[in-house]
C-alpha cells in the first residue's frame, strides 16, 4: 500500500524555486454524470496545490500530473474528520456524566473543537512537511 499514489492532472500556474503551484479540477463521480444538469449532487471544485518539482524543465501553462502517497490521504482523513468526531463523542459521554442539561452537553462538545483546531493550526508547518505532493510530467 505504501507504493500506491493518488494522481491528479493539472495545469502549472506559477513556478518558484523547487516548487510549482498547480491548478487541479477536483470532481466527484456525479460531476461526470450525464444527468448532472438536473441533479444537485454534482460537485466540481478548483484547487491550487503546491508541489515539489524540477522547475527547470517546466513552464507555466503546462499540463502535468500531481502525485501524493495514498497513505497520507488516510492520515489526513483521520485528523480532519475521525479525530474531531471521536473528540465530540467522548466529550458528550464525559459531560453527560456531570449534568443532565443536554444543551450544555452539546455546547461543550462542540466548543471542544476550538482548541483542537487551534492545535491543528499550530501544527500546520509539521503537517506541510509531511504531506508533500510531487509534479510528474
Amino acid at each position: 500500500m505504501d507504493n500506491e499514489v493518488i494522481r491528479h492532472s493539472g495545469e502549472i500556474i506559477e513556478l518558484g524555486e523547487g516548487i510549482a503551484k498547480v491548478k487541479i479540477i477536483q470532481t466527484s463521480a456525479c460531476a461526470e454524470c450525464m444527468a448532472k444538469g438536473m441533479c444537485t449532487a454534482s460537485d466540481k471544485t478548483e484547487k491550487i496545490i503546491e508541489a515539489e518539482a524540477n522547475t527547470s524543465t517546466l513552464s507555466v501553462g503546462e499540463t502535468v500530473w500531481v502525485e501524493g502517497h495514498k497513505n497520507l490521504g488516510i492520515i489526513a482523513v483521520l485528523f480532519a474528520y475521525i479525530m474531531p468526531f471521536l473528540l465530540i463523542l467522548l466529550t458528550m459521554v464525559i459531560a453527560s456524566q456531570f449534568t443532565e442539561n443536554e444543551l450544555l452537553v452539546g455546547t461543550i462538545s462542540l466548543l471542544i473543537l476550538i482548541p483542537y483546531f487551534i492545535v491543528m493550526r499550530c501544527m500546520k508547518g509539521r503537517f506541510k512537511a509531511k504531506f508533500k505532493f510531487y509534479v510528474v510530467k
